[in-house]
Order: C-alpha cells, then sequence, then structure tokens
C-alpha cells in the first residue's frame, strides 16, 4: 500500500492549514483521473476530482485552526511541525511506502523528522514538488485544497466579511484584516497572530491610534 500526503494553507496570515493524506494499492486509478497538483487546477476542477478521489482512496484530513499553528510555533519551527502532521496522517493511514512533498529545503531532514514521529518502519520519499511526481501526492493535495477553500467559506460565513484567499500577498486579505482592526481594535478570528504580518498591521494600527489622539 501507497500513501501521499500534502498540504495546503502553510503560508496564509487567515484560516487553518490543512494536511491531507491518501492511500492506494495502486495509483493506476488515480493516473486516470488525470489528477495534478492541485496549484496547476481550476477550483471547478478540484471540486469535481475531490469526491472521485474520496471514492477511490482511503484517506485522512486534519485541520489545524490559526490557533493552533501559534501555540505550536512557541515550541517548534513550522517545518517540525508539519513533519509531526504528516506522521499523524501517514500514522493512521499504515502504508508501505509514503510519499510527501518537503516542506524543508533539505528533502532528508524532513523526511528524519517525520520518521522520528512514527513507530513503524516504512519507507518514506520526500522530494521537493512531489504533488507534480507522485499521483498520490497530487491526490492529497486536491483533498487538502478543496477542505481549506471549503474552511475558508465557513469562516467568511462566520464574520460575515469576504476575506479572500488569507494570503499576505492578496489585496482583498489585508484590506479585510486593516479595516477589522480599525474597527475592533484586535486581530479578527482565525488570524495567526505569531505571523509577521499580523505584527506588522497591529503596529500600524497602534501608531493610527497614537496619531489620532496626538491629533486631538
Amino acid at each position: 500500500m501507497i500513501c501521499g500526503v500534502d498540504e495546503a494553507g502553510r503560508g496564509p496570515v487567515v484560516g487553518p492549514l490543512v494536511v491531507a493524506g491518501v492511500l492506494v494499492e495502486s495509483d493506476v486509478p488515480l493516473r486516470q483521473l488525470n489528477v495534478r497538483d492541485s496549484k496547476k487546477l481550476s477550483a471547478e476542477r478540484r471540486e469535481i476530482l475531490a469526491p472521485e478521489i474520496r471514492k477511490l482512496c482511503r484517506f485522512e484530513v486534519l485541520v489545524i485552526p490559526a490557533e493552533d499553528i501559534d501555540t505550536s510555533r512557541l515550541e517548534m519551527s513550522l517545518n517540525d511541525f508539519e513533519a509531526k502532521l504528516f506522521a499523524t496522517v501517514i500514522d493512521r493511514l499504515r502504508p508501505e511506502v509514503a510519499y510527501v512533498d518537503s516542506a524543508d529545503v533539505n528533502e532528508f531532514d524532513f523526511r528524519r523528522s517525520i520518521a522520528t514521529h512514527l513507530k513503524f518502519e516504512l519507507e518514506i520519499v520526500s522530494k521537493h514538488e512531489a504533488d507534480d511526481l507522485f499521483p498520490v501526492v497530487s491526490a492529497a493535495s486536491i483533498l487538502a485544497k478543496v477542505t481549506r477553500d471549503a474552511e475558508m467559506r465557513k469562516i467568511e460565513a462566520e464574520l460575515g466579511a469576504k476575506i479572500g484567499s488569507g494570503y499576505s500577498h492578496d489585496v482583498e486579505t489585508i484590506g479585510f484584516l486593516t479595516k477589522w482592526l480599525a474597527e475592533k481594535g484586535t486581530l479578527p478570528p482565525h488570524t495567526r497572530a505569531s505571523w509577521d504580518t499580523s505584527k506588522r498591521l497591529l503596529s500600524a494600527a497602534a501608531t493610527r491610534k497614537l496619531d489620532e489622539f496626538g491629533g486631538k
């Protein structure tokens, strides 16, 4: 049995990190589905493929809220946290070979970091751009991305505002955070307070408050 593990939402300032894994005996059915790296597929295509992948594979999905990411960063690096999450998925699926998309610049270090969290023997293949190389990782990346997109829609409904992608380079996301901070004086729920973007926006909001106070 082989599995693929990948994540969606490692870098955003808003929203969860999602880690997904799929387990199959053979990747031939996934090849026939023409799965690819989720970033190279349209949202519509991902939504079509996701239920087909769930039918073909055994799968596991972890959704890690922003506050849990902040807590973990007090104890370990993001790479180490991601390795621990990948290991959790692998442990639940129990494959003979696990293909993973390396989060670390050093593929071997990432593989070794995952292995330290596992209590059973298996082969771990850690590669950059594994979601382009191995159909099982492509399938996992699709499930992770579709799940994160759904979580972001839930957050938008909860907060009653458009958030955008949640990434720092997204003008809509930064506009949402800036407006929320100006109106409420705090970061909105589901925001990663440990991110540099959050710290920068908080500092800018505090400076504006001081300027307003000084101008009165």
